[in-house]
């Protein structure tokens, strides 16, 4: 019998619901601050010179108190093999979650956390909902209440039946001792973080913050001080350009180590269970029945060191937190992905006999890329000539890159799965089961027609929509080859495109 105790939040949810909602609105707060000249005043001014301070202090205090107001309010208990959830304060609402739906519970530690012995608890259902949040979130319960909800809930799904004993604790009791399928290095880390492209993300950043200051940053003083830098000579500009790239370099490296620090991989009762993070410690529960796909991508960088990503497709729900293509193992040796990921899957084989797409359609490759680069070179040597001419090294870039995607795509079947490899910048190799794949299109297009060949895109769940993979310019019989294969599942979309 499941207990109808109702149960609160821990305190310090007052101060997380604080700090979150303070985050959301930091970056308008100060421009507020900046846009009234950081609160300053005159003596001259009098009692209205503590206005501006007086309504930063209210604005805080409202939002302590709503903190406060909404850990009061919450409060969680089990009732009729349901989790159900009562929150809110004018307007009560209530949730209820039956058991046998929840797909995953994933844990985080924060900073607030990790001195009370607390977890964040995020409950992931079966269908997930239309928005990528977690069906329900607890900010802050004890470790022993997160393993508590983990026991009621495998004893609904009648997978684990324990009796409860006062003198066991319910964390001995479910706790299940495994070892780590794949942990990573410290050395591995440091070149998954040396390679991770963070460095967009940090320029993105910084765009995102210049722009809700446009208004008042002296955009003509820079320009007429970059001016006069100019005239320092190309050595200072080049110099500064690396410096700055050397930053956001580190800064790169820093977030990918903390992000991804002591990432660990453990499978038990068909259940991937991944730990990662230094200051935030994350736990996330992911299904083995979710899994749509496993692709494994290579950018040229660590392709010529012989280092990969792999990466998987789940279906529905917020697992990833924004990102339904969940890191299973961030980076590793290619050389070591086929004995880890047998561990996990049954029947995976990545390495097949591929069935490379024609030399026929090698043209196909790069055409398009010339009906934009030429026009382009074209306008630079116009403008900037003679230096213009440099972009002229953009036509054998765009060939060779050309075929580079050609010898890289194709696709191999293998019983009931489906291998595809294809190339965008970066090589991947995707690994498919046939029951998930949602729909498989060929496409062709007028010229593809005249020289008998096509484009195969398949489709498989990722989040609460789909993911699509191409491999281009096939020979149409091989083609039909991959439709005939796939024809037996009526009840999914194949469809034909033959534009006229």
């Amino acid at each position: 019998m499941m207990s109808n105790e109702k149960y609160k939040l821990h305190p310090i949810s007052a101060v997380i619901n604080f700090v979150n909602v303070l985050k959301d609105m930091i970056v308008p707060l100060i421009v507020v601050v900046v846009l009234n000249g950081f609160g300053t005043s005159n003596e001259s001014d009098g009692w209205s010179s503590y206005i501006t301070s007086g309504i930063y202090a209210i604005i805080l205090v409202f939002l302590l108190v709503s903190g406060i107001i909404k850990w009061k309010r919450f409060r969680y208990w089990f009732e009729d093999e349901e989790l159900r959830i009562e929150y809110g304060l004018f307007v009560k609402k209530k949730r209820y979650i039956p058991f046998d739906r929840i797909q995953s519970l994933n844990y985080t530690e924060g900073i607030f956390h990790r001195p009370f012995g607390l977890v964040k608890v995020k409950v992931e259902t079966a269908g997930g909902g239309p928005t990528k949040e977690a069906d329900a979130e607890l900010t802050a319960i004890t470790k022993q209440a997160a393993e508590q909800i983990k026991k009621v809930m495998l004893q609904a799904k009648n997978k684990q039946t324990v009796e409860l004993e006062e003198t066991v604790s319910i964390e001995e009791v479910v706790k299940v001792e495994t070892r780590p399928i794949f942990k990573i290095s410290m050395k591995n880390l440091f070149v998954l973080a040396s390679t991770s492209g963070g460095m967009g993300v940090f320029f993105s950043g910084i765009a995102v913050f210049a722009s809700q200051f446009s208004n008042i940053i002296p955009y003509e003083r820079i320009y007429d001080e970059i001016v006069v830098f100019i005239r320092f000579g190309a050595l200072l500009i080049a110099l500064a350009v690396f410096l700055v790239l050397l930053v956001a370099w580190i800064v790169s490296v820093a977030l990918t180590f903390i992000n991804y620090y002591d990432f660990t991989i453990r499978v038990e009762d068909d259940e991937i269970i991944i730990t990662r993070g230094l200051l935030e410690k994350k736990k996330i529960t992911l299904p083995l029945s979710r899994i749509q796909g496993v692709r494994i991508v290579e950018n040229p960088l660590r392709q010529w060191t012989g280092f990969a990503s792999v990466i998987v497709d789940s279906a529905g729900g917020s697992l990833a937190e924004k990102d339904e293509k969940i890191r299973l193992l961030p980076l590793i040796k290619k050389s070591e992905i086929n004995p880890i990921l047998e561990q996990i899957f049954r029947d995976i084989h990545l390495e097949p006999t591929f069935t490379k797409v024609p030399k026929k359609s090698r043209r196909f490759f790069y055409r398009l890329d010339y009906l934009w680069i030429l026009p382009i070179c074209a306008a630079v040597i116009y403008f900037f000539y003679p230096y213009g001419l440099l972009s002229l090294i953009l036509i054998p870039l765009s060939y060779l890159f050309g075929m580079w995607q050609h010898r890289t795509a194709g696709f191999a079947i293998d019983g009931q799965h489906l291998i595809m490899r294809y190339r965008n910048i970066s090589k991947v190799t995707i690994w498919m089961e046939k029951r998930r794949i949602q729909s498989m299109t060929e496409r062709t297009t007028y010229f593809q027609k005249r020289q008998n060949i096509s484009s195969v895109i398949t489709t498989i769940k990722s989040g609460v929509g789909g993911e699509s993979s191409t491999v281009p310019h096939l020979d149409k019989a091989d083609a039909e080859k991959l439709l005939n294969w796939y024809e037996p599942f009526k009840s999914q979309i194949i469809e034909k495109e033959q534009p006229e």
